[in-house]
């Protein structure tokens, strides 16, 4: 439960929410909370109300907000190369970073837009056969490939183990 008030800018929530039906989109029937859902919530600071209303606390608390999620996104940025879950972690960074700024909360809202969608197509029966079709064939010149290569050359090792 919040502390603060459900008001937004002093327009209160709809006491009744619209119920979800098979006619809304998917995007939309995600995650309803009292009416306002993830995509319509809100842009800007998350900040407690006694750090908002204190225009040098609020700085200092985003300078601390984005300090941390460049160290969090810099650690994912260093995890893609090396074993870990970088995408995910410089995800989280951003996620971080979208609690204060209006910037990352519009990227994290695209790209949630754009895995869904990705999501949704790969799912797709024809997407699915084609991606199957093409793997196949895919294998089978390789195969076809590493047969002529076999027979031509035989297997020779790089090193010289006789000598």
């Amino acid at each position: 439960m919040n502390a603060e008030s459900d008001e937004r800018d002093g327009a209160a929530a709809p006491a009744d929410p619209a119920p979800v039906t098979g006619d809304v989109p998917e995007s939309v029937t995600g995650d309803v909370t009292e009416g306002v859902t993830k995509e319509d919530r809100e842009l800007g600071s998350r900040a407690p109300g006694f750090i908002k209303a204190s225009r040098t606390l609020h700085l200092s608390w985003q300078v601390g907000v984005f300090v941390v999620g460049l160290a969090v996104v810099g650690a994912g940025i260093v995890m893609l190369p090396l074993p870990g879950p970088g995408w995910l972690v410089i995800f989280g960074g951003m996620a971080i970073w979208a609690t204060e700024f209006v910037w990352a909360q519009l990227v994290l809202r695209w790209t949630r837009r754009k895995v869904t969608e990705a999501a949704q197509r790969a799912l797709d029966p024809k997407v699915r056969r084609r991606n199957i079709a093409l793997t196949v064939i895919g294998l089978v010149i390789i195969a076809v490939l590493m047969g002529i290569y076999l027979w031509k050359f035989g297997i020779v090792m790089p090193w010289k183990i006789h000598e």
